[in-house]
Formats: structure tokens, C-alpha cells, sequence
């Protein structure tokens, strides 16, 4: 695949092989995000678990302290009270049975999370096989399905990202955006870790976490050195 120019000297930056400490990574990473937008920056975490097993799997969610940088569309599927209290806390849309169809129907996918009160996962179901692809499914585990809309509400505005392994046991997630001070971006990366860290599978042997990169939108991937970890 042929690199632009931009990528190609950002290239440079990066020792191929080496794998850097955390605050040099992510020092490495800022300087060559040079999109002419605000890239975001991702972590890729692969681990050593054997997600087929229902003992190996990962899943959970963690509130960054300076957030994702990212404006975030929840939608919430409440009724009466909870319905309100939806509103109240932010939420950008709030409905019940009325948006099956819109969205199984019409397409409609104009938010980024969905919380659910736990009277209406019978009702959330029927959308399974659209959300669940798009991992949008609401999840007790992530704090999706719940009572205390407000909470969850307030939490993804303050930058609560969810967690999860996919089919080849790696965890991809933002840390923030180019424009983040480097301080900003090691403490939500160091959140993260500590979370994916306590969140270790009791039957994991080995090595838990076998490499670990950082990324912008645009550019290269920078290694971090998982033993330091």
C-alpha cells in the first residue's frame, strides 16, 4: 500500500521494531499526527486471552479524566419517570417501542451509545441483530442497562469508553485527540491500562498483555513496551 508523503516522514519518527516507553510513545504519536484535522488517538491492546472461552472474555467500560474529545449522541430507551430523567440528564434522543422501526426499519443510527433501563432489554432484543454488529448493544457490564439513567447519561458525556476484546482477543479504543496535551493523554492511556489491568481474566496464563499501540487517525502505529506496563 502506498503511503502519502505526511505518513512517510511521521514514519521517520519511529524507530521501526523498538518498543518505547509510555510517555515517549505518546509524545511519538502527537508529533506525527499531522492530518489537517484532529486526529484521534487509539490504543490496540492485544492480550493473551482466548476470547472463546466465556472465562477469557473482557468487557467493560471506563470514565477518562479529560475525556474522548469527541462529541458523543446517546440514546436512551426509557419510559414515563426514567423517559424524563433521560432528558433532563442530556440524553439526545429518548424513546421506547416508537423507534424500532426507525431504526430497524429506516436505518436511522445517528448515535454513538445506547442505555437502556432494564424494563426495556425485551424491546431493545428485537434490535439484536442491527445493534449488536455495530456494537451498540446496551450491556450491564458496560453500565448500559440500568435504572440510574442520569448517572450513566452523565458519565458517557465525561468521556466513559467501553472496552471489549474482538474476534482476534485485541482491544482497540480513542485515549483522546491530537490536540490533548501529552499530560492529558498519559493519564487517560495510564486510566485505561489500570482498568484493562484489574479487568484480567482469572484463567488467563501467560502473558497478559502482548503488545500494546498507539496510533492517530493518519498515522503510524508507535509500540509500547507491555512489560512496563
Amino acid at each position: 500500500m502506498k503511503r502519502g508523503k505526511k505518513y512517510q516522514e511521521a514514519a521517520k519518527l519511529i524507530e521501526r521494531g523498538n518498543l518505547y516507553d509510555r510517555d515517549e510513545a505518546i509524545s511519538l504519536v502527537k508529533k506525527s499526527a499531522v492530518a489537517k484535522f484532529d486526529e484521534t488517538i487509539e490504543a490496540h491492546i492485544r492480550t493473551g486471552c482466548d476470547g472463546r472461552h466465556a472465562d477469557q472474555q473482557i468487557r467493560g467500560a471506563v470514565v477518562l479524566p479529560h475525556g474522548t474529545g469527541k462529541k458523543v449522541r446517546i440514546l436512551v430507551f426509557a419510559k414515563d419517570a426514567k423517559a424524563e430523567e433521560a432528558k433532563a440528564a442530556g440524553a439526545d434522543y429518548v424513546g421506547a417501542e416508537d423507534l424500532i422501526p426507525r431504526i430497524q426499519n429506516e436505518g436511522w443510527f445517528e448515535f454513538d451509545v445506547v442505555v437502556a433501563t432494564p424494563d426495556m432489554m425485551g424491546v431493545v432484543g428485537r434490535l439484536g441483530r442491527v445493534l449488536g454488529p455495530k456494537g451498540l448493544m446496551p450491556n450491564p457490564k458496560a453500565g448500559t442497562v440500568t435504572m440510574d439513567v442520569t448517572k450513566a447519561v452523565n458519565d458517557i458525556k465525561a468521556g466513559k469508553i467501553e472496552y471489549r476484546l474482538d474476534k482476534t482477543n485485541i482491544i482497540h479504543v480513542p485515549v483522546g485527540k491530537a490536540s490533548f496535551t501529552e499530560e492529558q493523554l498519559v493519564d487517560n492511556f495510564q486510566t485505561l491500562i489500570d482498568a484493562i489491568n484489574k479487568a484480567k481474566p482469572a484463567a488467563v496464563k501467560g502473558q497478559y498483555l502482548k503488545s500494546v499501540t498507539l496510533t492517530s487517525t493518519m498515522g503510524p502505529g508507535v509500540k509500547i513496551n507491555p512489560a512496563k506496563l
